[in-house]
């Protein structure tokens, strides 16, 4: 037999190490649920995390400046949050403003919710839905969890996945999720997986039941959603362009209905938000679709060249100058500027070759292959005279576009450079549809008349692709049905 050597330095060793293990990892109780969970966080660096993400958000995503619509969305989202399982938190609605059908949340009380998703939604009981959804995440600490389980990065490094798969679509579907600046953030756009947004779900439905509205307002959000889903995978055959939100039911989800039916119901006496008056005035206008702003500095400079169908980003603050086929822009403080110009391609050449043989520029510094947007090109820093210049070309078609970039304040060459080459990252083709500043299609709301007819207003309407199964869609009435004489229903202008 063996006898252990229990030296006390070997017990004082063991006892350290169990201890350790004890304080990286700890169990808490679920303020939402009452469970216990794992988790390794306080409720105080949950909250500084969330303000830290939060910034990187509001730095990276266009924000939707319509003061009245935002202000509508808090209030509803306050409602919701004062009758939660954390009505302690602070909380922070904010409306982005990007096509694409999403919205999500970050720890410590911050909801976010597309301008794509409210386009579809009709009434205020849905909208509640959608934030009472994301405020379950939030007091559920569902990222949390998953930054206890190491589940956050695995996630966030998926999210490159879902952008390759849909960028033989749309340039826009899914690329939101990476142009978010935030790790959280392109979690939460990515989904909490099938048991947090079940989760998520009943606890959304408990707090509208709380607030005065009606839980079966999940299942109808839940199926303005796949009846979205359905459409663009059968009809338009694209992806679909929400990832997180949602995803993860069925449609007639059996769970999902057994879960917000557990909750209960309000009396018929009871009384309850259902006029939807003003959930209407406040949508009324709501682009529908592209827009100018889709993403952070987007909605401040995005520049449109119709005649040669490319558009681009310039640094915020530059102005710009164009001819037909020529456009500058300059800093306010002429510290540096960027041209763009075009050639018809003569022969088939690597990038790199046509900067050193066509354009006579050799021994370039910082060089990398370009490939954005389904386009591909090269670039590098060049030196004439004693002066820096960003240069690069990109090939769009039987084009090559080149792109030169001054920098003349050699003091700040470093972050100047770096200015250039993320506005030259912006350039793309103008994408079928797209919409101008001033010229995006939105939301008009009408009653209907007794000779109404999905088909009679669709041969009117400026949808230039799939008119009618667009407006059943903004209506709830996808892929069939009608409204009744003098309901509301949303018209595209």
């Amino acid at each position: 037999m063996r006898i252990m050597n229990h030296t006390p330095q070997r017990i004082a060793l063991v006892g350290l190490l169990l201890t350790g293990s004890l304080l990286l990892t700890s169990c808490a109780v679920n303020p939402a649920t009452g469970q216990g969970n794992i988790v390794m966080m306080s409720e105080k660096r949950e909250l500084e995390i969330g303000k830290e993400e939060h910034d990187k958000v509001m730095q990276s995503s266009a924000v939707m400046t319509d003061e009245e619509l935002t202000s509508y969305v808090n209030e509803v989202g306050q409602r919701l949050a004062a009758v939660s399982h954390r009505s302690d938190l602070t909380y922070t609605f904010t409306v982005i403003d990007s096509p694409e059908i999403n919205a999500f949340a970050l720890p410590g009380g911050y909801v976010y919710v597309n301008r794509g998703l409210l386009a579809y939604l009709n009434t205020e009981a849905e909208l509640a839905a959608v934030l009472g959804h994301e405020i379950g995440h939030i007091t559920a600490r569902h990222a949390v969890q998953q930054q206890s389980s190491g589940k956050l990065a695995s996630i966030a490094a998926g999210v490159g996945g879902i952008v390759a798969a849909v960028a033989t679509g749309s340039g826009y579907i899914g690329s939101q999720i990476m142009d978010v600046g935030s790790l959280w953030a392109q979690a939460g756009l990515s989904g909490f997986g099938r048991e947090h947004e079940l989760e998520a779900d009943s606890l959304g439905a408990e707090y509208l039941l709380k607030a005065g509205y009606d839980p079966q307002a999940v299942i109808s959000v839940v199926t303005v959603l796949k009846n979205q889903e359905d459409f663009n995978t059968k009809v338009a055959n694209q992806q679909p362009s929400y990832h997180g939100l949602f995803a993860t039911h069925p449609r007639n989800d059996t769970r999902l209905q057994e879960a917000v039916a557990s909750v209960g119901a309000l009396p018929t006496t009871e009384a309850t938000l259902v006029d939807n008056q003003k959930f209407r005035e406040k949508m009324d206008g709501l682009i529908v679709g592209e827009s100018q702003a889709l993403t952070g500095s987007e909605a401040r400079n995005r520049y449109y060249q119709e005649l040669l169908g490319y558009t681009m980003v310039f640094p915020d603050g530059w102005t710009i100058a164009e001819t037909p086929t020529t456009v500058s822009a300059a800093g306010a403080e002429g510290d540096a500027g960027l041209r763009v110009e075009v050639q018809r391609m003569q022969e088939s050449i690597e990038p790199r070759l046509f900067i050193r043989d066509k354009l006579g520029i050799a021994n370039l510094q910082k060089t990398e292959d370009l490939s954005q947007f389904r386009l591909i090109g090269y670039t590098g820093v060049a030196n004439t005279n004693g002066t820096a210049q960003r240069v690069a070309v990109i090939y769009m078609g039987p084009r090559v576009f080149i792109f030169t970039g001054d920098i003349k304040d050699a003091t700040k060459q470093d972050e100047l450079d770096e200015q250039l080459l993320a506005s030259i990252r912006t350039f793309r083709a103008i994408q079928n549809n797209e919409r101008f500043a001033g010229n995006e299609s939105k939301i008009r709301y009408v009653q209907v008349g007794e000779d109404f007819s999905f088909p009679a207003l669709a041969r009117m309407s400026p949808i230039a692709n799939y008119p009618e199964e667009t407006l059943r869609l903004l209506n709830g009435y996808y892929p069939t049905g009608d409204p009744k004489p003098g309901e509301w229903i949303k018209i595209v202008e």
